[in-house]
């Protein structure tokens, strides 16, 4: 478990920052050293996009339809206040899982399937099925697919940058 001063400190940024990054991404604010890993795991990720020039507001529209996405799969019944961020830091089948949420989908993503029809909940189900009232989570990850390419066009061209960045640096000390 973690603290809001231990992520301040592994993230080399301010408790003020982070807070602001919680407020924006719609994040459970948790007592003291009540932060599991995989919620530094989050903001690690979070900060690393924001390093590859990704901006914040393109991170939070991704962050929305994932997890949209992850209801629609029925994945938030698990009971956990952080039930989204519960799989970050996970490194198998990095090609099947979503970028900031980390969950395995089952499927390497650009192929744009689903496995549908899978219910993690225990909860009675609605009256109508999601479909029916317009919900769709084939839809929601043809969205997100959309905007990934998007970021993954935008890391490819920023990655060289800061690479030689990191190697200039390497003067300065």
């Amino acid at each position: 478990m973690e603290s809001l001063g231990s992520m301040a400190k592994a993230l080399n940024r301010p408790a003020v920052y982070l807070r602001g990054l919680q407020a924006r991404f719609e994040l459970p604010i948790l007592g003291e050293a009540q932060y599991p890993d995989s919620y530094l795991g989050f903001l690690r990720t979070v900060m690393f996009l924001r390093m590859l020039n990704v901006s914040e507001e393109t991170l939070r529209d991704l962050w929305r339809l994932e997890k949209k996405l992850l209801r629609l799969l029925n994945m938030d019944a698990t009971g956990s206040k952080t039930w989204y961020l519960d799989a970050c830091g996970q490194t198998a089948h990095s090609d099947s899982r979503l970028l900031l949420s980390n969950y395995d989908l089952g499927v390497k993503l650009p192929s744009g399937t689903l496995q549908l029809g899978l219910n993690f909940q225990s909860k009675l189900p609605e009256f109508f099925a999601g479909s029916e009232m317009g919900e769709s989570a084939i839809r929601v990850l043809g969205d997100y697919l959309k905007l990934y390419a998007r970021i993954q066009t935008g890391i490819s061209a920023e990655a060289p940058l800061l690479r030689s960045a990191a190697g200039w640096s390497r003067r300065l000390k």
